[in-house]
């Protein structure tokens, strides 16, 4: 009996809906020859595209298109493949699906599950587990940068660097083997291997692709910001001046956002999934509660949290004393995530205000503490002043949320990451740098040094899957849609 693996499989290959052309493909460790006879009625000369009709089992034409063969192993899955291009009606695709499915009984095609075409991929050797990913992140593009980012992960660029790490690895991996198999040879390993050489340059390498993998993984991932604060600091307004758009309702009434609202724009190419929130405090209105606890939430999950003030209500007590409460239960929030923002710039006195334009400078402080008079935290940098109303300071705004979760530009060329990729670099650095230790010490312990560069290499086959475990494989491509 043929493993699950094996089973012929089935489905529609293009989005849900409407459209101009729909895909159904097949997919087969054996020989299709029986399902093309059925289903178009004559033979299919290899990757020659053929126009002419579907039949249903009567004979009947369920519609005309296009029938493409790839047989086994050139085609997308390395096994035989079959694509039937049809109008894009979904009853359309559906007839043909189901025609697919019993039309060769002895084939026993099933329908494919989420990822099931590209797994097959990955285990025929056509992908790597990096390049099978950057499939999914290619169609899940948000941003230009990202598709082109995902198109180089897709062609091998992280997978190449992975390679030549791992290369390094097992050149040093047999020095010390070698070295531990011939231990009555007199010879100096470490000085005429140049291993520790050999190590610190690996641990730069690993640095600059770690470096990388973390700007690729902020630029698939984005980075999810929340518009914090009391009511009518200007939450709502800040979210339609960063989207460009009135998305969410500006009154002077507070409590007007009730749950939380999201936009996702982009800066440099990097997606910014923007939350306005309810407005922290205390109020008696039920739907108004849950908002606000909604609003906590968001904050937990958030990588930077804008805290809003309203510059032109400084000095009032009960704005203060809000304020300060809202202040307190934020310092369960690493501080690194909370970015201190100051609006209203356009509305308040010239001294508070500042320039014109403001730009990024510290709040107004209280003398005898040293701490801003707003919030009573420590005057710092990571305070802006803006005006949401005049879009002044926007520009600022957007640099800062850059540089608060470590984007920069690099000379590169940027790949796809994900954070799976981020982590197994960093296990592996970490083994790298404990392999240096071993290999530092008088005597050296080979031993030691030996079994670090194993978990180094054990880590870094996890990025292209040369050490998978089946959990993880169905859990990435559980992740993709069906037919792909």
């Amino acid at each position: 009996m043929l493993s699950r693996h094996q089973d012929p499989i089935a489905a529609i290959a293009t989005a849900p809906g409407r459209g101009a052309v729909g895909i159904v493909r097949v997919s087969s460790p054996q020989d299709l020859s029986a399902l093309v006879t059925a289903v178009c009625g004559r033979p299919l000369k290899p990757r020659e595209a053929t126009y002419l009709p579907f039949r249903s089992a009567q004979g009947e034409a369920i519609d005309h298109g296009l029938a493409l063969l790839f047989p086994a192993p050139h085609s997308y899955t390395g096994e035989h493949v079959l694509e039937l291009q049809a109008h894009g009606g979904p009853v359309v695709l559906q007839l043909l699906l189901a025609r697919c499915l019993e039309a060769d009984p002895a084939l026993r095609i099933r329908l494919a599950e989420p990822g099931e075409f590209t797994r097959r991929a990955f285990l025929n050797g056509k992908l790597d587990l990096a390049q099978a990913e950057a499939v999914a992140d290619l169609i899940d593009a948000s941003t230009e940068a990202a598709a082109r980012s995902a198109g180089r992960a897709l062609a091998g660029a992280l997978s190449g660097e992975v390679g030549q790490l791992r290369d390094a690895l097992i050149q040093l991996r047999m020095l010390v083997e070698a070295t531990l198999d011939f231990p009555e040879e007199e010879i100096d390993f470490l000085q005429q291997a140049d291993a520790l050489g050999k190590l610190r340059r690996l641990l730069e390498r690993l640095d600059a692709l770690l470096d990388r993998s973390r700007q690729g993984a902020i630029l698939r991932e984005g980075i999810k910001v929340v518009l914090a604060g009391q009511p009518n600091v200007g939450k709502s307004s800040l979210l339609n001046a960063l989207a460009g758009a009135e998305l969410a309702i500006v009154t002077p009434i507070p409590g007007t956002t009730r749950d939380k609202l999201s936009q996702t724009i982009q800066i440099e190419g990097v997606p910014l999934h923007i939350s306005d929130t309810a407005g922290l405090r205390d109020t008696d209105d039920e739907v108004e509660r849950i908002g606000v606890a909604r609003s906590w939430d968001a904050i937990r999950e958030a990588d930077v949290v804008l805290f809003l003030h309203d510059l032109t209500r400084m000095g009032q007590a009960d704005y203060e004393r809000e304020d300060a409460e809202i202040r307190s239960r934020l310092s369960g929030v690493e501080p690194a995530r909370i970015l201190q923002v100051y609006n209203k710039a356009d509305a308040s006195a010239p001294s508070e205000a500042g320039a014109a334009a403001p730009t990024s400078v510290d709040a107004p402080r209280d003398n005898s503490t040293g701490a801003t008079a707003a919030t009573g935290a420590p005057t710092t940098t990571d305070v802006l002043r803006l005006s949401a109303k005049t879009g002044a300071g926007l520009d600022v705004l957007r640099q800062r949320l850059l540089q608060q979760v470590g984007w920069h530009a690099v000379p590169e060329g940027l790949f796809i990451a994900r954070e799976r990729h981020v982590q197994a670099l960093r296990r592996t650095r970490e083994h790298v740098d404990l392999a240096l230790q071993q290999a530092a010490q008088e005597p050296a312990a080979l031993d030691l040094m030996a079994e670090e560069l194993r978990l180094a290499h054990d880590a870094l086959g996890e990025i292209t899957g040369a050490f998978t475990a089946d959990d993880l494989l169905g859990e990435i491509f559980s992740r993709f849609c069906i037919g792909k």
